[in-house]
């Protein structure tokens, strides 16, 4: 077993080209022994963002602050919110945006853990 707390997981930059005013903690990932899955967070600045991407493996989030939206590959943007969670389909182009001009986002995002 292993307990972790967020606030003593260090926030680094996820250094994603395209990605701007965003952070990310790995507090449960598969150097903890994670068999399947591992627990990201990401932390959006007031008009943070990540690239305009996609992935070959699905992810899995859940909104807990704050709020924006999802740009999907059509263009549309779809708003989220605290307490909204999301799938991402696997090659799902997509993008997460901090629409906020005054309050972070913050969100916990599941991924396999070959993926981090």
């Amino acid at each position: 077993m292993k307990i972790s707390s967020l606030d003593r997981v260090k926030k680094v930059d996820p250094s994603m080209e395209g990605a701007e005013g965003i952070y990310k903690q790995v507090p449960i990932s598969k150097n903890d022994g994670s068999p399947s899955f591992c627990f990201r967070v990401f932390t959006f600045e007031p008009g943070g963002h990540t690239p305009f991407h996609r992935h070959p493996s699905e992810h899995l989030n859940y909104i807990i602050e704050g709020n924006g939206t999802i740009v999907t590959e059509s263009g549309e943007e779809r708003a989220i919110k605290k307490g909204d969670f999301a799938l991402i389909f696997p090659d799902e182009k997509h993008q997460f945006k901090n629409k906020s001009t005054s309050e972070p986002m913050i969100m916990i995002c599941a991924v396999p853990k070959e993926y981090e």
